[in-house]
């Protein structure tokens, strides 16, 4: 995931010549609107240039439809910039992400189109977001993990702000450019990978609800977790499954899951895995409906039982 304000560039608009069709669920294109980089590669009425702006809500759903009870496909996180194509004054906006280059609805209140670009991300799970330096007083919103914040300034803690005799803990705050706060020590500069171990990043998600389309604490998905943890450590990752399966990695050819490596990833038709140490599975799954980690042939097993068989195993680095 880029930190970047730059527009996303899927490698199928970076390569006119390209016999396939552009994916739709990465290139902005419908009969009557697209994106005018793809001009000359698809059809469509009228081509125009996205408009930039940033995601104000700390988790906006992404949908396939401009209505409520359209299927959701995957989050947007505060802070990420988008592109958007067309507000249709019904509250909706037609937008892509230049984080992953997802496309899709959102509600139109959820964007900002004057928000100062970020300079920071947050490394915890969550940050908690206060009216004050001061953590003993109610917070007033948050943000997810890899979510990207604009820092004005640091400041020390209010007094007494400290909690549990554990003086040092919140002794520093960002302050954000709209004049809330955050607990410094929750983010790291852009820019700046937060961490060297995705896996371990993963494995913070144990425990966390199942949620089709999840990017988040709060609810993940299978390939969310795989994102999610790779972007905290500046790597770029697709959003779906299927995408990463063909874009990540190098194919790893033993068979025998007792060769496969710590941080290997296991795919199935719909669905990854990460393997999280030698004959360990770790991965957000509507089994478990949690993020689980479990003993890996067992689970390779009880998924062929319901009808699918690893696809391939992918190694990010030898």
């Amino acid at each position: 995931m880029s930190d970047t304000d730059g527009p996303c560039y899927p490698d199928d608009i970076r390569s006119p010549m390209t016999a396939s069709p552009p994916d739709p669920r990465r290139n902005a294109f419908r009969s009557d609107l697209a994106d005018i980089r793809l001009k000359g590669r698809v059809e469509a009425e009228r081509f125009v240039e996205g408009r930039p702006a940033r995601v104000r809500d700390c988790l906006t759903p992404l949908m396939r439809a401009p209505r409520p009870d359209a299927p959701v496909d995957t989050q947007l996180l505060l802070g990420e910039p988008v592109l958007v194509f067309k507000c249709p004054g019904e509250g909706w906006a037609w937008v892509q992400s230049c984080s992953d280059c997802y496309v899709g609805w959102c509600a139109d209140e959820a964007l900002d189109f004057s928000a100062p670009a970020p300079t920071h991300r947050v490394t915890a799970l969550w940050v908690h977001i206060y009216p004050a330096p001061d953590i003993k007083i109610a917070p007033v919103s948050f943000a997810p993990m890899n979510a990207q914040l604009a820092v004005s300034s640091m400041q020390a803690a209010a007094a007494g702000g400290s909690a549990g005799g554990a003086a040092g803990n919140a002794d520093r705050f960002a302050q954000l450019a709209d004049g809330r706060f955050v607990v410094a020590r929750h983010l790291a500069p852009l820019g700046a990978p937060a961490a060297d171990d995705f896996v371990a990043v993963a494995r913070r998600f144990l425990g966390t609800p199942y949620l089709w389309a999840g990017r988040s604490a709060r609810g993940i998905d299978c390939s969310g977790l795989v994102q999610m943890g790779l972007a905290a450590c500046g790597i770029d990752c697709p959003r779906d499954s299927d995408m990463q399966e063909r874009e990540l990695g190098m194919p790893v050819n033993e068979a025998d899951p007792a060769a496969w490596r710590r941080g290997d990833l296991v795919f199935w038709k719909g669905h990854v895995g990460i393997v999280s140490a030698p004959g360990r599975l770790l991965h957000a799954n509507a089994f478990h409906m949690q993020t689980a980690e479990e003993d890996l042939v067992p689970a390779i097993e009880r998924i062929a039982a319901a009808g699918l068989t690893v696809t391939s195993v992918k190694r990010l680095s030898q």
